[in-house]
């Protein structure tokens, strides 16, 4: 064996026992608990773990209500609401997003369910 070949098994053999990247399956959600999307990163903002099946399906039609992921019925509607936090809209026209430092009339979106 030559010195390099020495070197190699050295260095093979002090290697230490490799281990495989933690893997976690994440919803991220807004203040609301409205999904915002599914992720396998490990990013700043309010997340539920969830199972790899639900992460394969990435549902929306769900909510993080107490921490806890639930399913929302088919029957769901959704208005523009104005509000003192969300989206800046110039105070005219709702589809123009403008500055927070300009004048602006903020909008979030408010869901509502039916039976």
């Amino acid at each position: 064996m030559n010195e390099t070949t020495e070197n190699f098994w050295q260095v093979w053999n002090n290697l230490p026992p490799w281990q495989p990247p933690e893997v976690f399956w994440r919803l991220y959600y807004d203040g609301q608990g409205s999904p915002m999307f599914y992720s396998m990163e490990d990013l700043p903002g309010n997340y539920i773990d969830v199972t790899p099946e639900q992460y394969s399906l990435a549902s929306m039609q769900v909510r993080v209500v107490n921490g806890k992921l639930q399913q929302l019925s088919n029957k769901q509607t959704k208005k523009m609401m104005p509000s003192s936090t969300g989206t800046p809209c110039h105070p005219s026209d709702v589809a123009i997003v403008v500055d927070v430092d300009s004048e602006h009339q903020c909008w979030r979106m408010k869901y509502n369910e039916s039976n």
